[in-house]
């Protein structure tokens, strides 16, 4: 009989689950993300009560037995969202552990190449986001971007906009997955902001945004035809614009137009 592992989503979750199953010696695991609806759980359906301490157990094991890259694909797989791939990333740390190596690089071997498909995808929204994010100031000194990537990639690019933007306060928020960073000139640290808060005339949003630490209100313009940053930015795009070399086809391939609406020369 199958026994299906529910857990919150988080790495530390899955790796807490991947404890369980070793620990317990369950024969037919299957993880899946606890999105129940009901308190009420199935016959053997169980949730799984995420545990920092047995999660770094799992995932130092995992470590010890390859190098960089390795780890960093697991992790870049997860971050994919896909359903299903918390199986096989118990399917690849399984392998792992029986050979005392991480089997990378046998594309002939399912698990593998499923790994590495979903790293790979992972890997490419990075580079977009890195590339399309476009902030506006959204007060005296705090600029804001939204994006909505098709994978949970905020966690890959936040080292890219502390080193590039190091001297400005910046929030990233990812719509979809309702959370961002946000950047205060010294650390990087998860938000969550409050739209629901109340919103004042022409656009001028008073919220609140909390934080791991503390809280702070933001009060500014969403309005980005206000904001002279991107007239200037949209002056330099047309400026370097070559109506002759326009090549509408090739464009789409690097820019698609799911990442348009926030691309303020698009607007």
């Amino acid at each position: 009989m199958t026994t299906t592992l529910l857990y919150d989503g988080s790495l530390n979750g899955l790796m807490t689950a991947i404890f369980t199953i070793y620990d317990r010696k369950i024969k037919l695991p299957i993880i899946a993300l606890d999105s129940r609806t009901q308190n009420d759980l199935f016959e053997g359906t169980e949730l799984v009560i995420t545990d920092p301490d047995k999660a770094q157990r799992v995932w130092n094991r995992f470590k010890s037995l390859c190098n960089h890259h390795d780890s960093h694909q697991v992790y870049c797989a997860f971050l994919s969202e896909i359903i299903g791939i918390e199986n096989t990333i118990y399917e690849y740390l399984k392998m792992t552990f029986i050979d005392q190596k991480a089997p990378s690089g046998d594309y002939a071997n399912t698990t593998v190449l499923k790994l590495s498909q979903a790293a790979k995808m992972v890997g490419r929204e990075k580079h977009r986001m890195e590339a399309f994010v476009r902030f506006h100031l959204i007060d005296e000194e705090t600029y804001y971007a939204n994006i909505e990537p098709d994978f949970n990639v905020l966690p890959l690019i936040m080292k890219h906009f502390k080193n590039r933007y190091a001297d400005q306060k910046w929030i990233i928020y990812d719509l979809k997955r309702n959370y961002g960073i946000s950047y205060d000139l010294k650390t990087v640290q998860e938000v969550q902001i409050d739209f629901n808060k109340a919103r004042g005339q022409r656009g001028i949003l008073n919220t609140t945004i909390s934080g791991k630490d503390d809280e702070m209100t933001v009060k500014g313009s969403f309005r980005e035809s206000e904001n002279n940053y991107k007239d200037l930015w949209n002056q330099y795009f047309k400026s370097t614009n070559i109506e002759s070399r326009k090549n509408l086809k090739l464009h789409l391939q690097h820019v698609p137009k799911r990442y348009w609406k926030y691309l303020s020369e698009k607007v």
